[in-house]
This record gives structure tokens, sequence and C-alpha cells, in this order.
């Protein structure tokens, strides 16, 4: 498992934008693909997007897909989740998760989690 710190949540309004980042501390982080999940209150955690071990492939839950870009820097052993055009309905506490597969193969990928940031978009 890995050590995983997130940033970057906050209050914004709707149709703006918020950068998540998430630090780990393994370091084989490169060789691991990285997830973005969130769960708003009184919902179970969804995933929300994916990355593989080297960045040419991510992906995307459909609520998503053309608003946010999840991104790494293997480098910093970091992973970002870029938040365009925010609606409230986005409101949730983000969670990074590691994956124990280079790949993506699916939301049971992952056995390491941050402790969240919360996203709040208000209308």
């Amino acid at each position: 498992q890995v050590q995983l710190v997130e940033s970057g949540g906050g209050l914004v309004q709707t149709g703006g934008s918020l950068r998540l980042s998430c630090a780990a501390s393994r370091r084989s982080f490169s060789s691991y693909a990285m997830g973005w999940f969130r769960q708003a209150p009184g919902k179970e955690r969804k995933f929300v997007a994916a990355i593989v071990w080297n960045g040419v492939r991510t992906y995307y839950a459909d609520s998503v897909k053309g608003r946010f870009t999840i991104s790494r820097d293997n480098a910093k052993n970091t992973v970002y989740l870029q938040m365009s055009s925010l609606k409230p309905e986005d409101t949730a506490v983000y969670y990074c998760a590691g994956s124990v597969y280079e790949n993506y193969y699916g939301a049971s990928d992952f056995d390491s989690w941050g402790q969240g940031t919360q996203v709040t978009v208000s209308s």
C-alpha cells in the first residue's frame, strides 16, 4: 500500500474550476495506476477517473467526461484532477486511490486511499 495525501479542495461557484493534487509516498509510484473517487453526503463512494502507470490512457465516469482531466507527474509522485465547469452535483469528498495494477481494469483495483478533500460547488 501507499500513503496518499490530497489537497486543493474548497468552495467554488457553479461553472468554476479547481485542481486537486494527490502526493504519494510510494517509491514505485510510477509503476501503478491511480484514480480519483468521490462520495457525496448519504451516498456511496463512486469512481471518477483513473490513469494508467505511464499516463497514456485515462478513464472517466460519464458524469465528468469533458469536464475533468486526470494527469500524473511520476517525477513528483503526484496525481492531479483538474475539474472545470463544476456543478452543484459535483459536491463531494474526493479521494485519491492507488491501484494494485499498472493498468486500469475496474473500480475494485484500488487498495490505498487518501483521507479525502472536500469540494463544494455553490449554485
